[in-house]
């Protein structure tokens, strides 16, 4: 094994100056003043004098950027390298006076250990170190050489590292350059020229670069699912419950050992046949049924494995086996680790730090998380979009709560779904629908009269004013709305459909999404704002009048897409990858 370490003598130039200075002054000096001129001189001399090899080699601009251009996986991390020496006036980062830093065999063996993070370690290891070491140890008495091989050596570390933490910081696939990948959250700023001076002890950091740790405790999470299932997939994985199986509690079936096994584990026995109900099994006709073997009874013990089995994938949770829990129980291990690898991805497109209070909608959960102090205060189901009218992936502020909203019709409903009836009927349809056109916004919109439009051969580029269902019972948005300006006219709000929240799987949305609780929101994100109690909310909403209170302070929203996760409990759920861009990702990532 090559050490990471060398130790070499003082120059002789060195040992020459100082014994110099030392003679002199003991020339007059006392033994104890001598030790004092001694240290004295030490602490006046350039460290590299004092110190074995002579002054550490430096680099510049030019030697970085030619020796990493010759590389490709190095050449797109030059601007990283160049910003990380060049504030530190191009000294050498890995060397301490001719010794390479521990934290160059930390970072080699972190490098080794990739796969535990779902990347690739040959992605990261396009220098041998050890023979570079070895000539290195080899060149200690030629300083020419050893100075060549010093600054090769750091660069090549340097290079390496950002190669490595650009891929574990900041994801391996840029989710804003592949259109269908969907993911417009803000960046994560990592900049990894400060981190590498955290890793060296050059800098303070409330990040874990030190260790090199990932960025948030949900990654950390998905890291161990990742290393258990693939524990799993050494040992054999999990088996296949036959096709067309169909399990109601109780029944009995020769597919329940295999059950019991995907469930609880390859070892997990049948309860005692005292402890498991008799079932009935036929014999031939005329004769008497005979009781069902206990390994194939579906019994209680298995029946609760088979709804928390329901719940962690977000089915209902029936116990009942067949159709779409068995369709989820038959999905491939390797699939499974897949899918985890590509959360683990999304989790570095996040963000390095949310901030203490924010909103953030998991669209194939179908949930709002209500995060308070870093902390979960409340949580509740959503309704998102169709596939055909998919909610996007972006973050952004919440400014305002509006109260008894106006409906803004989108011009795509006018077209494909109004237009034949108010060409028909304008004015009798409008009032059908407690609808009306104007001209304008807010206070400022006068009414239009809609027989004055020519519906039948309206375009889009023509249209100048406003098709909105006035504030009730009928109004689409329900009572509240909550905005955060955005390019996609994406919002949250409340809906007169309370209904369709009782379905598991929530895509019915034109892409807004639609909140369980509006008046619950509404009330915790007005806390802090004078007069706006739950009683003054509900006056308000009963007024019928469109009523905008602003915020106290806006608070970060993320609307974002992770079909894995696990919980604070340790349960690892998974969930469908509704708007397929688990796919589109896995184009990018496993290629």
């Amino acid at each position: 094994m090559i050490p990471f370490s060398h130790t070499f003598f003082r120059t002789s130039f060195g040992f020459w100056l100082l014994s110099f200075f030392v003679l002199t002054a003991t020339v007059s000096c006392s033994q104890d003043q001598q030790a004092r001129v001694k240290d004295g001189v030490q602490a006046a001399l350039p460290d590299a004098l004092t110190k074995a090899g002579g002054p550490q080699p430096t680099l510049d601009s030019v030697y970085v950027v030619r020796y990493m251009s010759t590389e490709p996986r190095f050449k797109t991390q030059i601007d990283w390298a160049k910003k990380f020496y060049k504030a530190r006036d191009f000294r050498l980062g890995w060397f301490r006076n001719h010794e390479l830093v521990p934290q160059a065999e930390t970072m080699l063996g972190v490098i080794g250990k990739a796969a535990d993070e779902g990347l690739n370690p040959k992605d990261y290891q396009v220098v041998d170190f050890a023979p570079l070491l070895k000539e290195l140890e080899a060149a200690k008495n030629d300083t020419t050489r050893r100075n060549a091989l010093e600054k090769k050596i750091d660069v090549a570390l340097s290079a390496t590292y950002f190669n490595y933490a650009s891929d574990f910081y900041r994801g391996t696939v840029d989710p804003r350059a592949i259109k269908s990948i969907d993911w417009d959250v803000k960046r994560n700023k990592v900049k990894l020229h400060k981190a590498l001076m955290t890793i060296l002890k050059e800098r303070e950091s409330t990040y874990g670069y030190y260790d090199f740790e990932p960025l948030h405790p949900e990654y950390d999470r998905l890291k161990k699912a990742l290393a258990d299932y693939r524990e799993l997939e050494r040992k054999g994985g999990w088996p296949t419950i036959p096709a067309g199986t169909s399990l109601r509690p109780g029944a009995s079936s020769p597919a329940v050992a295999a059950l019991r096994g995907r469930l609880l584990g390859p070892d997990a026995a049948a309860p005692a046949p005292a402890e498991t109900p008799a079932v009935a099994v036929s014999n031939k006709p005329g004769q008497p049924a005979s009781p069902a073997p206990a390994a194939q009874v579906y019994d209680p013990q298995l029946v609760a494995a088979v709804k928390e089995f329901q719940q962690l994938n977000g089915l209902k949770p029936d116990g009942v086996v067949g159709g779409e829990t068995l369709r989820e129980l038959n999905v491939p291990l390797g699939q499974r680790i897949q899918q985890i690898m590509m959360n683990m991805e999304r989790w570095r497109w996040i963000p390095k730090k949310f901030e203490p209070d924010y909103l953030l909608v998991n669209i194939p959960e179908y949930t709002l998380h209500i995060v308070e102090d870093g902390k979960e205060a409340f949580k509740m189901p959503v309704i998102v979009g169709k596939k055909l009218n998919a909610t996007p992936i972006f973050s952004d502020k919440v400014e305002f709560v509006v109260l008894a909203p106006y409906w803004n019709v989108p011009w795509s409903i006018i077209d494909k779904e109004l237009r034949p009836k108010l060409a028909a009927n304008p004015q009798a349809t409008l009032d059908r629908l407690d609808m009306e056109v104007v001209k304008g916004w807010g206070a400022k919109a006068t009414p239009v009269n809609a027989s004055s439009i020519d519906w039948a051969n309206l375009q889009q580029k023509d249209w100048k004013y406003t098709l909105r269902r006035r504030p009730g019972p009928k109004n689409d948005l329900g009572n509240v709305k909550f905005i955060f300006p955005n390019s996609n006219d994406i919002y949250l709000h409340d809906t007169p459909n309370d209904q369709l929240f009782s379905q598991t799987k929530r895509g019915f949305s034109h892409g807004c999404v639609r909140v369980a609780e509006p008046l619950r929101l509404a009330e915790y994100l007005l806390r802090d704002k004078a007069g706006w109690d739950a009683q003054a909310i509900n006056d308000a909403i009963a007024t019928r009048q469109e009523k905008y209170v602003t915020l106290p302070e806006k608070l970060p929203v993320y609307l974002v897409y992770f079909t894995t996760w696990v919980d604070d409990a340790g349960k690892l759920h998974f969930r469908d990858d509704i708007y397929g861009h688990d796919k589109a990702l896995a184009k990018e990532y496993f290629n």
